[in-house]
């Protein structure tokens, strides 16, 4: 099953206009609310807990699609589609990432400087190789050569640890660079 996930500046404006159930895990074999899956089709319901009656897991195992509906605050200042592709396709300024107090600012990727400063990403995709070598099934590639790193960091780790699909790492580097560039931009004309 494909795994989908949709950001949002502010996912419950959205949630507000659809129909939908709360996707559900287990926890500690207790049913909870997934923090952001839900169902926008019929699926077996628990009224009693507001949520699927069944987990995600065996609801994906039955054919059921769960789509995450993500908050993420990089997109609050974004100010129409135009804006944002700019911001995306905007090279930005790379070396920025070697300064702590700059990553900091950033979602995934603060408080890893070490870890940015050996990889010295210049692109997307070496800030998504960045993104997936801090997920666990991928931190022991962390002391070799970027050859070695780009040969097996895409791999499905036969742990089950959890990783980074490429699609997911590069579509978080886009967005790092989209706040990378809303950073410069409100420093260039003097707002925050």
């Amino acid at each position: 099953m494909p795994d989908i996930d949709i950001d949002f500046a502010d996912r419950d404006l959205a949630l507000n206009k659809l129909e939908h159930v709360k996707a559900m895990r287990l926890a500690d074999s207790s049913p909870v609310a997934h923090a952001t899956g839900i169902y926008a089709h019929r699926i077996p319901y628990d009224p009693v807990n507001n949520i699927a009656g069944i987990d995600y897991k065996t609801a994906e195992d039955r054919g059921y699609f769960k789509i995450d509906f993500l908050n993420v605050g990089v997109y609050e200042h974004v100010r129409d589609e135009a804006h944002l592709i700019k911001l995306m396709e905007t090279e930005p300024l790379w070396d920025l990432l070697q300064d702590d107090s700059f990553t900091s600012l950033l979602f995934h990727i603060n408080g890893y400087g070490d870890l940015l400063r050996k990889q010295k990403p210049t692109s997307i995709l070496e800030l998504a190789v960045c993104l997936a070598l801090i997920r666990p099934g991928k931190r022991y590639l962390q002391e070799m050569t970027k050859i070695d790193i780009m040969e097996q960091i895409w791999e499905k780790p036969t742990t089950g640890e959890y990783h980074f699909k490429k699609s997911h790492a590069v579509a978080y580097a886009t967005a790092i660079v989209v706040q990378m560039n809303q950073i410069c931009e409100s420093v260039s004309y003097g707002y925050s």
